[in-house]
């Protein structure tokens, strides 16, 4: 049966890291701590003399200074990992954690789990061509040397790098290893730890290398795996639960996040917020607990970017325009057709397309498939789509050689029908008002991924009212921005109400309106 070693990361809250050490030893594994060794001695003699009579804890040989994106953080985990490796023979997996993290499986899961497959768990993605940097440098990290601290010496630390630059001191990555990217919570299998520390001792060329690296925590071990072990003894993932803000920012949890953390498909979360001491409390309880049962939905990543959005649109930025691609053209008519049901305003545009003969497109900057002819790439997908949007457009209208056109919009993108009624051209707005069931809006939280098909039912029933207020909130916006020539048809309205709409919506005649909104099969589900 699997026996983890934990490898703990820790510089502050003493009595937290003593409870974490002693929860997770009594369930029958094994702690190795490193305490930064720029915290308080006092602190880490507390930490030490609590935990001095436990066998299943042992303490790095030595504390190192640490410093974010600095290599003492890699030499503070391979400090902790050799007093791991001598001191706990029967552990069969390393796992990284920090002073912030708890587990949100039982000790008897996580085993179960680890026994499952014989593989090491670690995300590892190709450092030059994969997208996992987001923003700052990139190969920077690498080819130049870093001994400066760019979050509190930021102004050395760009002197040396472009000094460097100038002088064409760029360096070369190791020529037989392949740099590899991803999160430093991992868990490793005794045999590639091994395989690591005896790498350590004979490449020095190697280590020299990743000692003037920025951020080696991101890389080390993460190239170190995939040079050492089989690609199918590895899963690119991480065993831990974290998000991150749209600031790049850890999303702390609090005491209220108890269900959700433990429906997601992982077996420790971080960061857990000091102050929530019962989710602590309950989190530790759990981990030593037996013959828990777990329902996995794993919707928490779409569930926190969903709700953090919501009190933010209209609130956090003003409308923003990307480019000016110039006009549309006075004498163009652009008619944009919204509805939170894509399938209804489909079927709708498919009506208007058949009784009226104009070009017309289903979610051109909302969906990837919707079909498009070849415009020279700026069609290709929805990112260029919507930064070039009137580009688009305007070509859309000439490979037609039409006057008019109609596509659908989401009503969510407000900017962008406000950016088509910033133009010059004739623009026009019909919304789709329907009728939303419960059947409905849980069968659309599935499709966009806040909830799945082991989501409890609580959860479902706290989440529904939060997603029909945001679909009622998406329609109030609309009525509230002020755009001219907007129509409205309704599910609930007569024929010959709707009628009116599309005509006056499309400027035909009464018989084509009502041909169009005679059709049966426009609302069903």
């Amino acid at each position: 049966m699997a026996r983890i070693a934990y490898i703990l990361l820790c510089h502050k809250d003493p009595e937290g890291i003593i409870a974490q050490a002693r929860r997770l030893t009594a369930a029958g594994d094994f702690v190795a701590i490193h305490f930064d060794g720029r915290a308080k001695q006092a602190d880490f003699d507390k930490i030490r003399d609590s935990l001095s009579n436990n066998p299943a804890v042992t303490f790095a040989t030595r504390r190192a200074k640490c410093g974010w994106g600095e290599w003492s953080l890699v030499e503070a985990t391979l400090l902790a990992v050799e007093a791991a490796v001598d001191s706990f023979p029967r552990a069969t997996h390393f796992y990284m954690l920090s002073g912030d993290c708890m587990p949100i499986k039982t000790a008897e899961f996580a085993h179960s789990f680890l026994d499952r497959d014989e593989v090491d768990y670690i995300e590892s993605f190709d450092f030059f061509n994969s997208e996992w940097i987001k923003t700052g440098i990139k190969e920077e990290r690498l080819i130049y040397r870093h001994w400066f601290n760019e979050r509190n010496q930021k102004s050395l630390f760009y002197a040396s790098m472009n000094l460097q630059r100038r002088l064409g001191l760029q360096r070369k990555v190791p020529s037989d290893i392949q740099m590899q990217i991803g999160s430093q919570w991992w868990c490793l299998r005794r045999r590639t730890i091994e395989w690591i520390l005896d790498f350590v001792r004979r490449r020095k060329d190697v280590m020299r290398f990743f000692r003037t690296t920025w951020i080696p925590d991101e890389t080390f071990f993460q190239t170190l795996v995939r040079h050492l072990v089989p690609e199918h003894e590895i899963r690119t993932r991480t065993l831990t639960f974290l998000m991150f803000t749209d600031y790049g920012m850890p999303v702390t949890f609090y005491n209220d996040h108890y269900d959700l953390l433990l429906s997601q498909d992982y077996l420790f979360a971080r960061k857990i917020s000091p102050d929530a001491k019962d989710l602590k409390e309950r989190l530790g309880k759990l981990y030593v607990a037996r013959n828990v049962r777990f329902s996995i939905s794993n919707e928490g990543r779409s569930l926190f970017t969903f709700l953090a959005g919501r009190g933010r649109i209209g609130r956090r930025f003003a409308p923003r325009f990307w480019e000016n691609e110039g006009s549309l053209g006075r004498e163009r008519t652009l008619m944009m057709v919204t509805c939170k049901k894509w399938h209804v305003a489909k079927r709708m545009v498919d009506r208007m397309r058949r009784v009226t003969n104009l070009p017309a497109l289903d979610y051109l900057f909302n969906e990837g498939s919707t079909p498009l002819p070849d415009l020279g790439g700026i069609q290709s997908n929805l990112e260029k789509r919507t930064r070039h949007r009137r580009a688009l457009v305007r070509m859309l209208f000439d490979y037609w050689q039409s006057n008019k056109l109609i596509f659908c919009i989401d009503p969510a993108n407000v900017d962008l029908m406000q950016d088509f009624y910033n133009d010059k051209a004739n623009v026009r707005l019909l919304e789709i008002e329907c009728d939303f069931t419960d059947e409905y809006l849980i069968g659309h939280a599935t499709r966009v991924g806040l909830a799945g098909e082991q989501t409890p039912q609580e959860t479902i029933d706290r989440l529904l009212p939060t997603i029909r207020y945001d679909v009622k909130f998406e329609s109030d916006r609309l009525r509230d921005a002020g755009f001219v020539n907007f129509y409205r048809l309704r599910e609930s309205g007569t024929v010959d109400e709707n009628t009116v709409a599309l005509a006056g919506f499309l400027d035909i005649p009464m018989d084509k309106a009502r041909e169009i909104a005679a059709t049966e099969y426009l609302y069903v589900d």
